[in-house]
């Protein structure tokens, strides 16, 4: 996230060091839930949608592919109100076009060669 940014955290204190390089405003969830654009619930529904996939539609996810995983939302997340459908799937194949995962790397092991 860029220096001079403007965050919405919740009152928790490790938020407490953020005033030096980000502008914030802080919700306190013990007195309102939100109060115009201060609120968490953008949030609160990335990570929802984020677990909702990890346990129901990936099923299978090794920790060390998470941060793809991470990835995906964040890209589906950034792109929800300003695109269609087919608009976001055509701005992935952009981004995926001409690069390859071996199966060693998906895999995170080596892969085993059998002899015919």
């Amino acid at each position: 996230m860029e220096c001079g940014a403007t965050l919405y955290p919740d009152s928790h204190s490790g938020y407490d060091g953020l005033n030096d390089e980000y502008f914030h405003e802080l919700v306190n969830h013990a007195e309102t839930y939100g109060r115009g654009k201060v609120h968490t619930n953008g949030l609160e529904n990335f990570w929802s949608l984020l677990k909702r996939g990890l346990r129901g539609t990936y099923v299978s996810v090794e920790p060390f592919h998470l941060f793809r995983y991470l990835d995906e939302q964040s890209f589906r997340d950034n792109n929800r109100t300003d695109m269609e459908d087919s608009d976001r799937f055509h701005a992935l194949l952009k981004k995926v076009t001409g690069k390859r995962i071996t199966y060693t790397k998906l895999t995170g092991k080596e892969s085993e060669t059998t002899a015919f």
